[in-house]
């Protein structure tokens, strides 16, 4: 499954969803996980939430968004696009989150985690 997140570095997990410029996006499965792109955010609209829309649909193909901070109606427009936001509260590390994330693929992942993990492939009742 794809996983954004919010770093400056590509090292550490150090950003605000709304104010960072870049995602890092990587590829995570329980044995693998490899770094797939880091895509730059480009400013739209001029309001609060056009450009929470604009970073929604960037991240359209992720499943998850790990980030530092995110307010709520940013994390309320993720879940509405299908993007489970993980908010660390603080500065971590971005490869020991990617390794414990596998644990957790590995073993009995929670519900909310299975429904990430089907993102693409699970009928919606919602849509056309």
């Amino acid at each position: 499954m794809k996983i954004a997140f919010t770093t400056s570095t590509g090292e550490i997990i150090d950003q605000h969803f709304g104010q960072c410029q870049s995602y890092h996006i990587w590829e995570v499965g329980p044995n693998e996980a490899t770094f797939l792109e880091a895509v730059t955010v480009v400013e739209q609209g001029s309001d609060e939430e056009d450009r929470i829309a604009a970073r929604a649909k960037l991240l359209s193909e992720c499943a998850i968004v790990y980030t530092m901070q995110i307010g709520g109606p940013a994390a309320a427009k993720l879940v509405a696009h299908k993007i489970h936001p993980m908010k660390t509260n603080t500065e971590v590390n971005l490869r020991e989150t990617v390794e414990r994330f596998q644990e957790v693929l590995r073993g009995t992942p929670p519900p909310w985690l299975r429904k990430a993990m089907n993102k693409d492939t699970a009928p919606s009742f919602m849509e056309d």
